[in-house]
């Protein structure tokens, strides 16, 4: 071999002198020159080569993952295992979900939903069967052993072709399966009747390696749906899990959901709507995959780091396994089973403070690996719908931009089902800037006239925005064309619940921000880091003041100030146009309020013509600890009479007259604020028969429309006009928004009606709400004390009624 090839600036003539002058060249220099440029050229082709071979590889690889199994409308071939045995393994579930109605307001609604199963894969599960068991309660004059007459009971696939209208099956269908496991979605569709009624599902051969008792280890499972004239009994919770740190056994684990289960069996809930945080991750950086990334002490190697095939495995593991602990952990477990859900991310069901932290450290790989993640079974278990087909990792960049494409590590041995059209979503123009997917919002109907629209605030979130300016189009444009279609016959909607997942009425923290931000926090940031003082006060992620995360993803934080108010200018637009009433769910801040908008006192409207007034019912934690009872004072002591803008007012109202059973959770001044874990039930204080059975008439209609005024046609005799109940005449408008505004927040609190969470209050129209407070942390049992409260009717209900005595008389 040439000597000159192996090194060439090693001089190869013996003679060569080499403190010559360097502009004096033998032919020794200038041959090994061209060779040292030869070999750097060739050397440069090799590479290049070699990386356009991995690449089009990788590129052929992912072609091939996108074409096959094109036939099973999905992609991946799955991982080929045959399991003959005759139990059906369950990992996790039955879990059941709402997915809303068809034909709402007709003789013809269909209630539609989805039943859940994990199982071992290699199994293909026997068909789901459901089955009609007659009115709930018995006292119902329907025939239990026929379909009602007046609903089209064959309208529904799921009754085609079936041996008996009341005995129906449903085919399994595969969302997803790897080597670990398999997830089937059994699609429930069927008919409203005359009468609130129970329905059975069964899944036979189903095996619990896990189960203990009797109550999870049944094939079948029971749930009720609301007769096709009357709205849903609502349960809604929020903060379903612990903080990391936190003594699990000093909180008696989610007691409350005993308290839950309770209550069904005394008065069944027909939906149970999650606000947020149904279950923790967090524990993923604490003694899970991404402990050692969040052990470096250098932010600029934490922010740097690659989110390789290897990491996004281990974190895959984690979030499946940790969904299938939670899910299957009883009474939750339970519940799951039997009052079917409605959910909407936050950030415990990606990580703490996920979106809220700074961009530069929001968009390292190792964030967006685990919002992918996230995101995967937060689809499967809470909306039971497929997952994207690869989820971001540093190993193949065709996940790594805007929408991911296949990646055929992760769809090695692996199927997952196309995703497909689902009414229910509102999906986002664009995908989030963490999030490599759209939002999901959701709008459904929620029985007879009442809507539901839940806000995706997650997905898109920054520290600087919740949602997407063309997202709020979308969705208000959705909302409107919903309206619109029910705007029409005997039950139009009369109500629409905003799901947000933090409360938009609450008490302003700009001060404790401005505190959090301020040059003061500097020094106790470096004695932090050098000597370990104060280390709990500051977060491992970004380094700044733990809380102030939390504080970053309230509306009423200064960066979300402009944000929240076209929210809710839009929000009272629709109640106005549309002559709704608008009430609002929120949660995440640990501890139990009610908020509310209304026109300021000075405008004199009545409470039933302000299509201003919001009531927010802020309910968290259902299992999470609270926060201290100086923190829930402060906040007390922080409720001023705010103003949305020239003509509205906002404050929280006063509901908690005592505090829950014997026990002392609050100062004697505090009325708007409770720290004890609690939960929400809403209902609607609604019923036609007692409106058109009573001899109760209305006022002058035409002065309570807010610009929708009713003929004089339309309108009884004046003989027959005597005030209802609640009426402009009771209304109340104090000019200290502290105090009742109108019949229904007279008396709230303990004593109130709906306190109970069991009424149904006086049938004539407005929205009963009780929260569910627990007395004490120590209970397993989960005993709740309730505080009780009626969100004022709006006009529509007041011409539903007009119509229904009309046609009485």
């Amino acid at each position: 071999m040439d000597q000159g090839l192996e090194d060439p600036q090693r001089p190869q003539d013996p003679g060569h002198n080499a403190q010559d002058d360097r502009s004096h060249h033998s032919p020794f220099d200038f041959r090994n020159t061209k060779i040292a440029n030869a070999t750097a050229s060739a050397t440069r082709k090799i590479k290049a080569t070699i990386l356009s071979e991995m690449q089009d590889g990788t590129n052929r690889l992912a072609e091939q993952a996108e074409h096959i199994t094109q036939s099973e409308n999905g992609y991946g071939n799955g991982p080929g295992i045959t399991d003959a045995s005759n139990r059906l393994n369950i990992m996790c579930g039955p879990l059941l979900n709402y997915k809303g109605m068809s034909n709402a307001g007709s003789t013809s609604a269909s209630w539609h939903g989805s039943v859940l199963i994990v199982s071992k894969p290699g199994q293909h599960p026997p068909d789901l069967s459901f089955k009609y068991k007659g009115p709930h309660s018995r006292s119902a004059s329907s025939n239990p052993d026929r379909p009602n007459a007046g609903s089209d009971i064959e309208a529904s696939p799921s009754f085609r072709n079936s041996k008996s209208p009341l005995d129906c099956r449903a085919s399994g269908v595969k969302l997803y399966e790897d080597p670990v496991k398999a997830f089937w979605r059994f699609d429930l569709d069927l008919p409203l009747r005359d009468h609130e009624a129970s329905w059975e599902y069964s899944l036979p051969n189903m095996y619990f390696p896990s189960c203990a008792n009797s109550r999870c280890s049944s094939s079948s499972r029971t749930f009720v749906v609301p007769s096709i004239s009357h709205s849903m009994r609502i349960l809604f919770h929020s903060c379903n899990g612990f903080s990391v740190g936190t003594d699990e056994d000093a909180w008696s684990g989610p007691a409350l959901w005993n308290d839950v289960l309770r209550l069904h069996e005394q008065k069944p809930f027909h939906v149970m709507i999650g606000g947020g945080d149904q279950i923790y991750n967090d524990g993923v950086r604490v003694t899970g995959p991404l402990k050692p990334w969040t052990d470096m002490v250098n932010p600029k190697k934490r922010r740097d780091f690659p989110f390789d095939e290897e990491m996004r495995a281990a974190c895959d593991s984690y979030y499946f396994n940790h969904y299938v602990e939670w899910y299957s952990a009883e009474p939750f477990a339970s519940a799951n089973g039997q009052i079917a859900q409605i959910n909407i991310w936050d950030d415990h069901d990606i990580i703490d403070g996920f979106g809220s932290y700074t961009d530069k450290f929001m968009n390292c790989a190792v964030f967006r690996g685990i919002g992918g993640v996230a995101f995967k079974y937060y689809c499967l278990f809470q909306h039971h719908i497929p997952p994207q087909k690869s989820t971001f990792t540093t190993s193949a960049p065709q996940t790594m931009g805007s929408q991911p494409g296949a990646d055929p590590a992760q769809l090695a041995d692996t199927f997952v089902l196309k995703e497909q059209d689902d009414a229910r979503f509102i999906i986002g123009a664009s995908p989030g800037p963490y999030v490599s997917q759209r939002s999901h919002s959701l709008y459904m109907r929620l029985g007879a006239r009442m809507g539901f629209l839940g806000i995706d605030a997650r997905t898109e979130r920054t520290r600087h925005q919740v949602n997407y300016p063309e997202t709020y189009d979308l969705i208000f444009e959705r909302v409107k064309f919903e309206l619109s279609s029910a705007s029409a016959g005997l039950n139009k909607m009369t109500h629409l619940i905003v799901l947000l997942g933090i409360p938009i009425a609450y008490p302003r923290l700009i001060w404790l921000e401005n505190i959090f931000t301020s040059p003061i926090i500097g020094p106790i940031r470096f004695l932090s880091k050098r000597f370990g003082i104060a280390g709990g006060f500051f977060n491992k992620f970004d380094g700044q003041v733990d809380l102030l995360d939390d504080l970053d993803d309230h509306y009423t934080a200064r960066q979300h100030k402009k944000e929240r108010k076209d929210l809710l200018l839009r929000l009272q637009s629709l109640a106005e146009d549309f002559s709704i009433r608008i009430s609002i769910l929120g949660g995440d801040v640990h501890l139990a309020a009610l908020g509310r908008f209304y026109a300021k006192p000075k405008l004199g409207i009545p409470i039933d013509q302000d299509h201003r007034y919001m009531v927010n019912i802020i309910s968290s934690a259902i299992t999470n600890h609270p926060p201290p009872r100086a923190v829930a004072d402060l906040l007390a002591r922080r409720n001023k009479i705010h103003h949305l803008d020239h003509d509205t007012d906002e404050t929280l109202i006063k509901i908690f007259n005592k505090d829950p059973g014997n026990t002392i959770k609050t100062a004697s001044f505090n009325k708007v604020t409770m720290p004890s874990r609690n939960y929400a039930i809403i209902s609607e204080s609604y019923d036609p028969t007692k409106i058109a059975s009573s001899n109760t008439t209305l006022p002058n209609i035409a002065s309570l429309t807010n610009g929708h005024a009713i003929s004089a046609q339309q309108q009884p005799e004046p003989s027959s006009i005597v005030d209802p109940p609640l009426s402009t005449k009771d209304a109340k408008h104090s000019n200290d928004g502290h105090s009742p505004l109108g019949p229904g927040e007279e008396g709230a609190g303990t004593q109130h009606p709906a306190a109970s969470g069991l009424s149904d209050g006086d049938g004539m129209g407005g929205l009963d709400v009780c929260l569910r407070v627990e007395i004490n942390q120590h209970d397993k049992e989960g005993r709740t004390e309730g505080y009780g409260f009626t969100g004022e009717f709006g006009f529509c209900v007041l011409v539903s009624r007009l119509s229904l005595i009309l046609d009485a008389i």
